[in-house]
């Protein structure tokens, strides 16, 4: 590897020193998942908005990935909005990471 360049971690959170980055790296996937499926429905903002039980402007900030405001229970009761399946699994940790999305 050359001079200067580190690996990444596999979270960019992680790797720029935020803190919980597992949390920051969850949220923005289910964010992803979220603006994904709003889009591929061609929701506007409103729409969504009333879907999801919230207003345009938190649909504009997950768009955006200002996702400070938001729970991941939040993230993932606006995908069972949506008609997805969220899991969640709970088993004994293997590695550094404690929190882990698997969007399928």
């Amino acid at each position: 590897m050359s001079e200067g360049i580190t690996p990444s971690s596999g979270n960019v959170f992680a790797d720029i020193g935020l803190p919980y980055p597992e949390e920051a790296l969850a949220k923005s996937q289910l964010a992803y998942r979220i603006a994904t499926i709003i889009k591929a429905r061609g929701l506007s903002q409103k729409e969504a908005a009333d879907l999801l039980g919230t207003s345009q402007s938190k649909i504009s900030l997950i768009r955006t990935g200002q996702l400070g405001g938001f729970t991941i229970d939040r993230l993932m009761r606006f995908l069972t909005a949506l008609d997805e399946e969220v899991e969640i699994i709970v088993r004994h940790r293997q590695g550094p990471s404690a929190l882990h999305v698997a969007l399928g």
